[in-house]
């Protein structure tokens, strides 16, 4: 393969492989972060040059270790611009020469000890020890009194003297750490307000989220408990606050220091226990939206759609997502008129989550925009993936560099076979595998639903009529049991996040509906799950 095909690999699944591989060579998540930027740029100039390669996963590894191996050198040679040699060697040969053995064994206890020391301990005990500096001195770099200072050394002192004896066993145990935890963690709004989630992948990083799930711990308690030094605790705890965008991360600080979850998580029994409440209510939900399709066929099939055809089918499956939480959107207006009476927080991106039971519920709902292409001045598209559909792109997806939608954007009037590029007839002859295009004699049209920007808010109107008091008296009975679960399942300070709790709830029922309907006839999944079913557009000229 040639070189420039590399860039093809590079997606979210390598990237993650790579920081992982950085991650494990590397002393925390920063430095990590800059070998897995180095590693991806050399691929970058690699995939800017000529010539071919036998395989791209070998040589892209090749590269990665080529780079850490530049990476390890430059960071010891920047090393050795500071000192020679060990630390520990260093500030050995001030011991007499009787005593290097017990002072070498007494340096190794405090390093150690240290490391477990929270951050203002820990500066105090290295400056004043290591540094040389006196607590007047490193009282006046903190900006605090000497006596805070003293106070501190004396605190850590006692820590080491306390816990000295017990250090062997402390650190011939192995860290504390399950590599089963996981979660299954949703978002909703505009993740490029940032998403705490990016980078949440570390066994690490699920541990933390995982003790301070139920009550706010500091960094020292998170440090005894999963036996790993404090200093890779508080780095990695102020990774977990700040989020991707320094706004909104998994955990909160609180005044006292310590940190507690920041987001709706639910656990595997009381996850069981909300879904259940919901499942009581299936055959009615189900039955319900089946009647509901087949009584406003006509009014679904009068949208002012712009497809020289329009299939029932991709219609049904348009409205799917909507139809199918109606009932969810009949218990949130009781919960919160009757239960849940303050204002609901707020963010332009949320997450929620639950912990894993070994089910992966419902799907996803992505949106893509541009301007300025194709002669239209705005176009939008979404798409939805279930169990069911495949999804086509996801949020942030870059249209001008998708021939395919650009060729279902063009085909809306439809397109002359004859005027297409032997490249173009390439794309259509995928944009038609992929579902988004139909061919009519010479004529390509757009299969994919497509409608005017102006009329975008009405897509959903007649779906909308399922809220108009069809589930009111079940939902009644439904709010009622989840208020008092999420009352002694959610934090007291996550109460104002309720709603995510009952999305959670809700879950199994999208799935549940669809293969109702599929069973029913009224529903047709597409092939292989890929096709036009669940994805749509909607422009302005």
């Amino acid at each position: 393969m040639k070189k420039q095909e590399l860039l093809n690999y590079v997606n979210d699944e390598l990237l993650d492989r790579l920081f992982g591989f950085c991650y494990s060579r590397t002393n925390d998540s920063y430095q990590a972060e800059e070998l897995c930027s180095d590693i991806v740029y050399a691929l970058v100039k690699a995939a800017h040059t000529d010539g071919e390669i036998e395989s791209a996963y070998p040589f892209i590894w090749r590269v990665a270790r080529n780079v850490y191996a530049d990476f390890s050198e430059k960071k010891r040679k920047r090393t050795d611009t500071f000192y020679s040699g060990d630390p520990e060697t260093v500030l050995l040969n001030v011991a007499e020469e009787e005593h290097v053995d017990d002072t070498n064994e007494l340096l190794t206890s405090v390093y150690r000890r240290i490391a477990f020391l929270t951050k203002a301990y820990r500066d105090v005990m290295i400056m004043f020890y290591l540094d040389g500096l006196s607590s007047a001195e490193i009282a006046k770099k903190q900006g605090t009194s000497e006596g805070a200072i003293r106070q501190r050394l004396f605190s850590a002192r006692q820590k080491i003297k306390s816990e000295v004896e017990e250090m062997s066993d402390t650190y011939n145990k192995p860290i504390s750490l399950d590599e089963n935890i996981n979660y299954v963690i949703w978002g909703t709004g505009n993740p490029s307000w940032g998403d705490p989630r990016d980078g949440f992948g570390r066994t690490f990083s699920k541990h933390i989220l995982w003790l301070c799930r139920k009550k706010a711990m500091s960094a020292s308690e998170i440090a005894e408990e999963l036996n790993v030094p404090t200093v890779y605790v508080e780095e990695e705890l102020e990774i977990l606050r700040k989020g991707e965008n320094g706004e909104y991360g998994l955990l909160r600080r609180l005044d006292n220091g310590k940190y507690t979850i920041n987001f709706v998580l639910l656990e595997k029994e009381v996850l069981e226990k909300a879904t259940a409440i919901y499942n009581d209510q299936l055959p009615m939900i189900c039955d319900s939206i089946a009647k509901f399709f087949e009584e406003h066929r006509d009014e679904y099939l009068a949208f002012p759609y712009l497809n020289k055809s329009v299939d029932i089918n991709l219609i049904y499956w348009q409205q799917i997502h909507s139809i199918s939480n109606a009932f969810s959107r009949s218990v949130h207006k009781v919960l919160t008129t009757d239960h849940f009476t303050g204002t609901a927080k707020v963010r332009p991106f949320s997450v929620f989550g639950y912990v894993d039971n070994g089910k992966l519920y419902g799907g996803g709902w992505d949106g893509i925009g541009a301007e300025n292409i194709c002669g239209y001045s705005k176009v939008y598209f979404d798409n939805i993936y279930i169990a069911r559909i495949k999804k086509h792109f996801s949020c942030g997806h870059d249209i001008s560099n998708d021939p395919l939608l650009q060729l279902a954007i063009r085909a809306i009037d439809g397109l002359d076979i004859n005027t297409l590029t032997e490249t173009e007839k390439e794309h259509s002859a995928k944009a038609i595998e992929c579902g988004y295009l139909y061919r009519d004699g010479d004529m390509l049209y757009t299969k994919i639903l497509a409608c005017k920007l102006d009329d975008r808010d009405d897509l959903f109107k007649v779906s909308h009529g399922l809220d108009k008091g069809v589930f009111d008296a079940h939902a009644k009975t439904v709010a009622d049991k989840l208020a008092l679960l999420f009352k002694k399942s959610i934090p007291e300070h996550l109460l104002d996040e309720w709603e995510h709790a009952n999305s959670l709830a809700n879950l199994p029922i999208l799935d549940a509906v669809v293969e109702h309907l599929i069973e029913k006839g009224i529903l047709t999944p597409p092939e292989n799950g890929v096709g036009a079913e669940g994805c749509w557009m909607s422009v302005n000229k």
